[in-house]
């Protein structure tokens, strides 16, 4: 009985070929057992592989939810940081960003850098001596 198992987690590719080397040994020792004794080996070796995979699902649900928690704290972060720049921009700014939105085109680099030093370093020096 050769098995060729999907490359996944190491030690999950070792763990199936242990498997399938128990349930072939199994399987030539009770050769000369009843059908039913088979049947219980299989039964057996196929709760063993279920198990398995349910152990390797519940592993891999946990890092996924671990990513989601990350990208809502990342989100969250980020809405913190648009809110913080849309008070921040003169009303001109927010015009032409607007503008830009509706056409398409992303906002050039000088224009961009131009418009949003001005006046991030008022707020920075003013901020700077009150805190």
């Amino acid at each position: 009985m050769k098995v060729t198992l999907v490359q996944g987690h190491g030690s999950d590719q070792i763990t199936m070929k242990v498997l399938f080397l128990e349930l072939e040994q199994h399987l030539k020792s009770s050769s000369g057992a009843s059908v039913v004794a088979i049947d219980n080996k299989i039964e057996q070796a196929m709760d063993l592989v279920k198990s398995h995979l349910m152990y390797a699902v519940r592993e891999e649900v946990e890092v996924l939810k671990e990513q989601i928690k990350e990208l809502i704290e990342k989100n969250s972060q980020l809405e913190q940081e648009n809110t913080l720049l849309k008070t921040l921009a003169s009303p001109e700014q927010l015009a032409q960003f607007q503008a830009q939105l509706q056409t398409g085109s992303p906002p050039s680099s000088s224009q961009s850098q131009g418009t949003t030093q001005q006046p991030a370093q008022p707020a920075s020096q003013g901020s700077g001596p009150s805190a």
